[in-house]
């Protein structure tokens, strides 16, 4: 894969947009990143070293994967292209005196730290309204301001454990344990929430010219957003059934092994049952009461997979999809995280992009995955180093020569 050159400006959607972004580490830099993918401009507001070690965002610093170049970790990597960085340190009057007149060219402020520390730096909402009546404000925190875990620390070990998800692994293999989902599935959840948010309540100023405050809480999102099929038998009052929607809360869902390999398999009207069947040798299985029809399959969804990883370890790969793909009963081959790069469908379409970094050199990333037609999101800036726009950011102020 070659590396491509920068995209020369901003032609997403959100173009002409300005954000300060007082996010880090995954959560909020994930939000605005969306944002900067979609053509908005994002100032990233770091801070100097302090007792922690070296300044700036987390991430940049994350030892899990040692980075190429200092400050430039992979994670800070995948989530914080399309920004600029400004190093200030916020206890000095010059550099408070350039962030409100930063604040005064911005459409959105979107910020991560907790809300008490943005009041003591003069930063809360009533604060930078003050200096632009009309800002989306939005604050991603860890719980929403109504509660009592009002601002208490939240990370996405602690959210998946509060939200409920942290207790779908044993309802599908009969572990009690509770298990974290492999992936920061509360941080990126939440992430999109935030972006989506901001960019709703964007669309409600362009109509009436009016800013509002926003909050984007972890723990309510990421609840949401587990509830949405999870609620299940709980949705009715009293109860009609189980916490946790039993077609996807079961051991047996997963991807099937064939001869070779694995695939994921999901016939899912009665015609695709019935040619499944029929391909498998169990024509007869198709009048079994048990799964003569959706409900009934649901009923019996155990049993139901069990046959179907039986009848799919007969075959290989490649013979499961030349049967299945003309009847249009769903099918693909699994990938590998480590050949999701090969998969021909996503070379295909360009979904991974090569770039070089200045300072880091070469390196992979994913382009935009949703596609606009008159208003594509793009990559024109790189990572940034700690900093590194600093200068020529709080030029720009000054030649807007802006009041205090």
């Amino acid at each position: 894969m070659e590396a491509r050159e920068l995209a020369a400006e901003a032609t997403g959607p959100l173009k002409g947009v300005r954000v300060l972004d007082m996010t880090g580490v995954v959560f909020g830099a994930y939000a605005t990143s969306i944002l900067g993918d979609q053509g908005a401009d994002v100032f990233k507001l770091e801070f100097p070293r302090g007792k922690r070690g070296d300044g700036g965002d987390t991430m940049r610093w994350n030892p899990i994967t040692p980075a190429r170049a200092h400050g430039l970790g992979p994670i800070f990597m995948t989530i914080n292209r399309n920004k600029r960085s400004l190093l200030l340190d916020l206890r000095e009057e010059r550099a408070r005196r350039a962030l409100r007149r930063l604040i005064k060219t911005c459409d959105v402020f979107a910020a991560t730290v907790r809300y008490e520390g943005l009041k003591r730096l003069a930063l809360d909402y009533e604060s930078v309204r003050a200096i632009r009546p009309d800002i989306v404000y939005c604050h991603g925190s860890g719980y929403g301001s109504g509660g009592p875990y009002a601002g208490d620390p939240a990370y996405d070990d602690l959210i998946q454990a509060q939200s409920g998800l942290s207790d779908l692994i044993p309802r599908a293999d009969g572990d009690p344990t509770p298990r974290h989902l492999p992936t920061l599935a509360a941080d990126k959840v939440a992430g999109l929430f935030m972006a989506q948010a901001i960019t709703a309540a964007l669309f409600h100023r362009a109509k009436t010219g009016e800013g509002q405050f926003v909050e984007a809480p972890m723990l309510e999102c990421s609840v949401a957003f587990n509830l949405l099929e999870n609620f299940f038998g709980h949705v009715y009052e009293p109860p009609a059934g189980q916490w946790a929607y039993n077609r996807s809360a079961t051991q047996a869902r997963r991807p099937y092994a064939t001869r070779d390999g694995y695939i994921g398999l999901l016939p899912y009207s009665d015609t695709d049952w019935r040619n499944f069947f029929a391909l498998a040798g169990m024509p007869d299985v198709s009048s079994d009461p048990r799964f003569v029809d959706f409900p009934s399959r649901a009923q019996n969804v155990d049993a139901l997979y069990q046959m179907v990883a039986e009848a799919v370890a007969t075959k290989t790969t490649d013979e499961w999809l030349t049967l299945l793909r003309p009847l249009q009963i769903p099918v693909a081959r699994m990938n590998r995280l480590d050949e999701l790069m090969d998969d021909p469908h996503l070379r295909a379409v360009g979904l991974f992009e090569r770039y070089e970094h200045p300072t880091a050199g070469p390196y992979n990333t994913l382009r935009p995955p949703v596609r606009f037609s008159a208003t594509p999101a793009n990559i024109r800036r790189h990572p940034p180093r700690l900093g590194q726009d600093t200068d020529a950011v709080l030029a720009e102020i000054e030649a807007l020569d802006l009041a205090d």
